[in-house]
């Protein structure tokens, strides 16, 4: 099992370049960055600037999007930061949510999500490549032969079907065992049917982790099944609340959802926080002391799960690591 950690752009730099340090040494493989770039700032300068202050944990967003930046943008940049972390950098990626909402855009479609996919690993490779937004093939003359692993954010069949064709594993915003299990089956098994070799293939499970005890931790934690919920609310949307095409164990929470406020994205001042439970929040996110949160990871690595990525959102950070690298983390090595 890897552990991974997710910043929000609001991170102060002097703290980011700490953190990221005891991160490391705490036994921390990964360290992600929100990529939303009007919310928070961009994140590819904090990335880089992270990346000199260790030397094993590799960085990525967490998740991109394909119309944030042109493709050869994307690449270049992408290919930039391989190299100069000596092949440390990883993309998570996704159709847009918070970063073109916000401006009242519409998120990509799963076939732009899985051609940028399937174009910029070739651009980073140093092939040449042709794409729609240029009339003229592209090529990075100086790329070195990189293979950028990308990781597709999912939760509806169409989304989990794309990460297993063309990524190199799936990232899920939810640390529920039962769901995990569910989402990830579907994305392997998509990708045995396109003959992949899908031995290596990836499962992410990202969410908050708080130690202490249930009320506290309900409280910290509350923000993210509102996150969650706004992606549910565009399945239910597009597939109905009972097609059996998603858990109903997933949509039923989400029935008396009001609303989303993008400014306020993944925070815990959000107003439409009203519609979660204690049984919600407890299920999509690990809470409790060290014994809870060691079976439940143990659960997500029964079925699945290679990487626990901790939303690093809900304070008390430093003290989260410090646990995990003291009681949590020594027991899955």
């Amino acid at each position: 099992m890897d552990f991974g950690i997710t910043f929000k752009g609001f991170v102060q730099p002097n703290r980011a370049r700490k953190l990221v340090k005891q991160a490391e040494e705490a036994g921390f493989s990964h360290c992600w960055f929100y990529d939303s770039h009007i919310l928070w700032r961009e994140c590819y300068p904090a990335i880089a600037m992270c990346m000199e202050h260790t030397s094993k944990m590799k960085f990525g967003p967490c998740v991109t999007n394909p119309n944030s930046r042109d493709w050869s943008i994307a690449a270049s940049l992408f290919a930039s930061l391989a190299l100069q972390s000596e092949g440390r950098f990883v993309v998570g990626l996704g159709r847009g949510d918070s970063a073109m909402r916000v401006m009242g855009k519409k998120p990509a479609n799963l076939a732009r999500v899985a051609e940028f996919t399937t174009k910029v690993k070739a651009m980073v490779r140093g092939e040449e490549v042709q794409y729609g937004e240029s009339p003229e093939p592209v090529k990075l003359p100086w790329a070195v032969g990189y293979e950028l692993p990308v990781h597709i954010g999912a939760y509806g069949p169409k989304a989990l079907k794309t990460a297993g064709q063309v990524g190199d594993g799936v990232i899920l915003q939810i640390a529920d065992p039962a769901l995990v299990q569910w989402f990830a089956q579907q994305a392997i098994s998509a990708g045995e049917e396109a003959g992949r070799d899908m031995s290596d293939f990836q499962v992410i499970a990202s969410a908050p982790a708080y130690m202490g005890d249930m009320e506290k931790c309900r409280e910290a934690t509350r923000w993210f099944p509102a996150m969650v919920g706004n992606h549910v609310a565009d399945i239910v949307e597009k597939y109905g609340a009972h097609s059996g095409l998603v858990p109903e164990s997933l949509t039923n929470y989400i029935e008396q959802r009001k609303g989303y406020d993008y400014s306020k994205h993944g925070q815990s001042d959000n107003p439409y926080l009203d519609f979660i439970t204690d049984e919600i929040i407890d299920s999509f996110s690990v809470l409790g002391e060290a014994d809870q949160h060691i079976a439940k990871i143990k659960e997500l690595e029964a079925v699945g799960t290679t990487q626990f990525n901790i939303y690093l959102d809900s304070g008390d950070e430093e003290e989260i690591i410090a646990e995990y690298a003291k009681k949590i983390i020594p027991a899955f090595r």
